[in-house]
């Protein structure tokens, strides 16, 4: 199960980087666009989809890297037992809102494709087909934060803090 969520967090980053790259490609097609005397329609748009998807296709894999910000000198002010309560408070809460963000963007993407949707540049994009990455990135971090909560839980995380590394000390 670990290789497959894992191999998933390492697919929502490559996604991102794609996203990226797709980023570079549009900004590059306007700017050579203006420099020629041709107008790439759309293109603008484009790039805001593609640096929507990245952001949010990230999202999982940077939680799993540890490098979204945590306020460990707050946690480390506390004992032991408060400082794990407020580690597994934080995780509850954060996995809930990852829960009620995914939820609300695959309603998002479903109401749009339902209302016929479309972009309001001259691209006239269905705006469901942009918004399916930010759904899938938002499925992915509640999925990430979930294991995170749980593997606190089981006191298997690998970056849990001081204090509940020492907590653990202390029972044994």
């Amino acid at each position: 199960m670990r290789r497959a969520l894992d191999r998933l967090y390492d697919a929502a980053a490559w996604a991102a980087a794609f996203f990226m790259v797709g980023v570079l490609v549009m900004v590059l097609a306007s700017v050579l666009g203006r420099l020629l005397g041709f107008n790439l329609r759309g293109s603008d748009a484009y790039a805001g989809y593609s640096m929507a998807a990245a952001a949010f296709l990230a999202l999982a894999h940077t939680l799993k890297r540890g490098e979204h910000i945590r306020v460990n000198l707050f946690l480390e002010r506390f004992g032991p037992r408060v400082s794990r309560a407020l580690e597994l408070w934080s995780h509850a809460a954060g996995s809930a809102f990852c829960v009620v963000l995914a939820v609300f963007c695959v309603r998002l993407v479903w109401q749009s494709h339902a209302f016929n949707d479309v972009s309001q540049g001259n691209d006239a994009t269905p705006l469901w087909i942009p918004q399916i990455a930010m759904a899938a990135g938002a499925i992915v971090l509640a999925v990430a934060m979930i294991d995170d909560f749980v593997l606190h839980i089981r006191r298997r995380h690998p970056r849990a803090s001081a204090a509940a590394r020492a907590e653990l000390k202390l029972m044994e």
